[in-house]
């Protein structure tokens, strides 16, 4: 695995919107405070484009991407927002750039297409706050400074409160996942990968439980819960019943699906469409430790 290197005053970071369209405040005024925190920061030329739901066209996003991508002086890339685009931007990218000089890419979202990318291939990205979570009530928050301790080298690890739904034990392996809905879109595509022996994150919002069930029924039926070696479930922000309820929540039908299996699950993880809104290294190994009373999780930057 060829590893990012840490961050350090000077470093270049490119702002990049790959996917929603976006609005330029909460973007400026992340720039303005990277800048505090002595990083040279520049906002892709196409970043505030509106076209339809995208920021901008497939071709200007790819074209803001690919820059930053192959620029050797840009040792960061941290996405704008969300939403939806990231693939058709994905399509368009030539990677060889980033593999002679990788680079860190955060973000989280539809941004899991491009962690999924990159953990098909071994090499690590950060699922962590953009930049309408940098601030809360006008002040800076937690999740964004523990996303820039992580860049910066600082070991990622958490001690957190047990919660009810639970189960314990001690295991370790490679994290993987993300948005819950875009993992489905990624099945049977060349971003689809074996979850075997890995660790799965997951998180979701605004999705409906039978949506939420549709997913874990094609992920059970389909093998991929079978031979994990963990599962971290995060928010899943907003559910909705519908005009006729489920019958389960969103937690209860994740737990359903993985009733038949006894690796630990860590339930309520802060990472996903709230604060606190956590970092995790996408494609490192994590280690969990699951007990009655708490979930020790760590994750090193050692090789």
């Amino acid at each position: 695995m060829n590893y990012p290197t840490f961050l350090q005053p000077g470093d270049k970071i490119a702002m990049v919107s790959a996917a929603g369209k976006v609005n330029r405040e909460p973007v400026e005024k992340a720039k303005k405070l990277l800048e505090d925190e002595k990083f040279v920061v520049g906002i892709g030329a196409h970043a505030f484009d509106a076209f339809h739901i995208f920021a901008g066209t497939d071709t200007d996003r790819a074209e803001d991407l690919q820059k930053a991508l192959d620029d050797p002086e840009v040792k960061a890339i941290f996405f704008t927002r969300g939403g939806y685009g990231s693939f058709r931007t994905l399509v368009q990218i030539n990677w060889s750039g980033f593999f002679n000089y990788p680079k860190w890419l955060v973000g989280f979202s539809d941004i899991t297409v491009f962690h999924s990318y990159l953990s098909v291939r071994e090499m690590i990205s950060v699922h962590g706050v953009m930049p309408a979570f940098y601030f809360e009530n006008g002040v800076r928050t937690d999740s964004l400074d523990r996303l820039l301790d992580v860049l910066r080298g600082k070991v990622n690890e958490y001690q957190l409160d047990a919660h009810r739904n639970n189960r314990t034990g001690k295991s370790q392996g490679i994290l993987v996942g993300g948005n819950l809905s875009v993992l489905l879109s990624l099945r049977g595509t060349p971003l689809d990968q074996s979850f075997d022996g890995k660790v799965l994150f997951i998180e979701d919002i605004l999705e409906y439980d039978y949506h939420i069930d549709r997913i874990m029924m094609n992920l059970l039926y389909g093998g991929a819960l079978a031979n994990l070696a963990g599962l971290i479930v995060g928010y899943f922000s907003d559910t909705k019943t519908g005009s006729t309820p489920f019958g389960l929540s969103a937690l209860e039908i994740i737990g359903e699906a993985v009733t038949g299996y006894d690796y630990p699950v860590v339930y309520g993880f802060p990472a996903g469409h709230e604060l606190p809104n956590y970092p995790l290294i996408m494609g490192k190994e994590i280690s969990l430790d699951v007990s009655e009373n708490e979930v020790l999780i760590r994750q090193t930057h050692s090789m």
